[in-house]
């Protein structure tokens, strides 16, 4: 009997920090899809931010709905081909693509009127509905997109783009971050803030971009914003992020293990704060 109530104690704490396995399901681009994808970082990322999160709340169990070079308006046009399932936290993190493919952002009227697909506004509706459906009671969280710099795809230079310190076709980034943090604010969601993340803000994406002086022809190492004016000729300049130049991106838009482990961190704040 002596070792009886040590031993319920024992129980009790136990159960006191016992959880119950959390689906998650992870909708984004590809800087979701790069989590399973390792290999098609160079292998310069080991561990994405799903993995991270799932290594410190193990009973957390993640479905990657990542799908490369993808805008709202695709997800929100393919939202009943995914075969999303039923979860219990759902997170988004889409934006980017939208901003770089010229897509309309819209305004909120688009969002509460659910006009369509047409728009980052209406499209964030089609897919905030289809989770609804799934589970009326799931968590969701908004994630909005990263800072850019100046992205140069590691397997294929020629696919590259300049960085959200200037606009695309008279829309800026930042105005998609802050549609997204709308919709989440309205709809009482969690919204982790990445783009207004002073750890991942354009000055710290990458160390330097390894670009030739146009006046000597020898190459040089340009931090920002001094390798936004040095052009890059993909069809014959080296590759300009050398390891060292990674920083919390390794090719100027993807997050680099530093990166990921930022997101994580957010992440896993609002899980635990969740579950």
């Amino acid at each position: 009997m002596k070792y009886l109530l040590p031993v319920l104690i024992l129980v009790c704490l136990l159960c006191s920090f016992s959880h119950k396995d959390i689906k998650w399901v992870a909708i984004g681009d590809s800087i979701t899809y790069l989590n399973d994808h390792p290999n098609e970082t160079g292998n310069r990322v080991t561990k994405g931010y799903m993995t991270r999160v799932t290594e410190k709340l193990p009973y957390i169990h993640y479905t990657n709905q990542g799908h490369n070079g993808w805008t709202a308006t695709r997800m929100a046009d393919n939202i009943e081909k995914l075969g999303l399932e039923k979860a219990d936290v759902y997170s988004i993190l889409l934006g980017t693509n939208d901003w770089w493919h010229e897509q309309p952002l819209g305004n909120f009227s688009d969002y509460l009127k659910n006009t369509g697909s047409g728009t980052l506004y209406g499209s964030f509706r089609i897919i905030i509905n289809k989770l609804r459906s799934l589970n009326a009671v799931a968590k969701v969280i908004l994630i909005t997109p990263m800072q850019r710099g100046d992205f140069v795809q590691v397997a294929n230079p020629k696919n590259n783009a300049w960085g959200s310190y200037k606009d695309k076709k008279g829309q800026l980034l930042s105005r998609f971050a802050d549609a997204i943090d709308s919709i989440g604010r309205y709809e009482h969601f969690p919204v982790v803030d990445l783009y207004h993340n002073k750890k991942l803000a354009v000055q710290h994406l990458v160390a330097y971009k390894r670009l030739k002086d146009p006046q000597t022809g020898s190459y040089a190492n340009y931090p920002y914003p001094d390798y936004t004016t040095i052009p890059f000729n993909a069809e014959t300049d080296e590759y300009p992020y050398p390891v060292d130049a990674i920083g919390m991106t390794y090719d100027g838009l993807h997050p680099s293990d530093k990166g990921n482990e930022v997101i994580a961190k957010l992440l896993i704040k609002e899980m635990k704060e969740a579950f």
